[in-house]
């Protein structure tokens, strides 16, 4: 396999409650287990799923994730994307920040976020809303990228 993993099934579930919170985190959480990522792995990408759908629904009022299992031929890992259609963020570099909150919050959503998984991806437009999407890998060792001169 030349690419760096095999998409399978997307899921798109709304955020627009507390409840539907607490349905992203199940979903998040199941997905995980289902790929083998340990108990470590899992509650690192449970925490930051759940900080990313909150402000989603806080800061974006409301939106939706996507979460696209990723698998290889040595690699399994879970993609989630958060998207709003809200006012969008006017600084990425100060709202990835610690420390930095318009919410009255810790303001270490974004950056916790992003420690949180091994890739992180935020796209936002003032006006327009925002996307985040991070990925996260079963193994430490990341997505199966072919090996050079591999016999």
């Amino acid at each position: 396999m030349t690419q760096a993993g095999r998409l399978t099934a997307s899921v798109t579930l709304p955020i627009g409650s507390d409840a539907d919170l607490a349905r992203v985190r199940q979903l998040v959480r199941q997905a995980a287990i289902e790929l083998g990522f340990g108990l470590v792995q899992q509650t690192k990408l449970v925490t930051a799923a759940s900080e990313l759908a909150r402000n989603t629904l806080v800061h974006g009022g409301g939106g939706h994730m996507e979460m696209t299992r990723l698998s290889g031929s040595q690699s399994r890992g879970l993609r989630l994307s958060f998207v709003d259609t809200g006012p969008g963020i006017r600084d990425v570099e100060l709202a990835l920040t610690d420390g930095y909150t318009t919410g009255g919050g810790l303001g270490l959503g974004l950056s916790g976020a992003r420690r949180l998984v091994q890739e992180f991806t935020l796209d936002s437009r003032p006006g327009e809303g925002t996307t985040v999407t991070v990925t996260a890998w079963a193994s430490a060792l990341g997505p199966p990228f072919p090996r050079s001169g591999a016999t």
